[in-house]
């Protein structure tokens, strides 16, 4: 879903260069383990590179929950009603899925 805000910006647009400096630390990480499984790497090594790589995934979905909560749902609770609305529940569901996660 692509949905902006009335300024077109999203939430995370000023940290941009940021979230996608961790972003590509994220995937550095994720090739490091395709390289170990390459490499037979024991796998208990392995297995702790993945939760490291899974909780710096959680960590940014976090900052980004973040930032829609204080970006975009606030810019909602301005103008109320269905739009309001609409990003609670937009966000509560996102929130369910990094639970399940």
């Amino acid at each position: 879903m692509t949905t902006t805000t009335s300024t077109g910006a999203h939430g995370y647009s000023s940290r941009k260069s940021e979230h996608l400096k961790r972003l590509r630390r994220i995937e550095g990480q994720v090739r490091g383990l395709q390289r170990m499984v390459d490499e037979d790497t024991y796998c208990i090594d392995v297995l702790t590179q993945v939760s490291a790589s899974t909780k710096a995934l959680q960590s940014f979905a976090l900052a980004l929950l973040e930032e829609h909560l204080r970006h975009c749902v606030a810019a909602a609770a301005e103008n109320g009603g269905a739009e309001l609305d609409a990003k609670v529940a937009e966000a509560g569901a996102a929130i369910s899925r990094l639970l399940r996660s």
